[in-house]
């Protein structure tokens, strides 16, 4: 058997209620800056809590205004699984959509690729 066929065999696999029970979970992290941490909170959404985007906008704008908008859409994504997080656990709530334009533009950085699922792209960003 291959290597990779036995990592496969390995790898854990997701049950229904263990991906519905994510969307529940405040799950928790920390952005490392200036020898500092910062605790981070977030949930994951389901379909009717994401943000909306206007694909007919996208379509039809140009490259630079679409890079624009799916930043602007990226960002609406992260806090609001930061802020579905503060609800349901409000005294570990670090980060509000008050305060996210006020924060080091590093740490939003990390802290959407943490919340995003991508570590690395945060960490690229420090």
């Amino acid at each position: 058997m291959t290597e990779e066929k036995k990592k496969e065999e390995e790898a854990e696999i997701w049950t229904i209620d263990e991906l519905v029970e994510l969307t529940e979970k405040v799950q928790t992290d920390s952005v490392s800056y200036q020898e500092k941490e910062l605790p981070i909170q977030w949930c994951d959404l389901v379909e009717s809590e994401e943000p909306k985007v206007d694909l007919a906008a996208v379509d039809s704008a140009d490259e630079s205004t679409k890079q624009d908008l799916f930043a602007k859409f990226g960002t609406a994504r992260v806090l609001a699984m930061v802020e579905k997080a503060n609800k349901k656990n409000p005294e570990g709530a670090t980060i509000t959509r008050d305060s996210w334009d006020k924060i080091p533009a590093t740490i939003r950085w990390q802290l959407s690729g943490i919340v995003l699922g991508n570590k690395e792209v945060g960490e690229n960003f420090r």
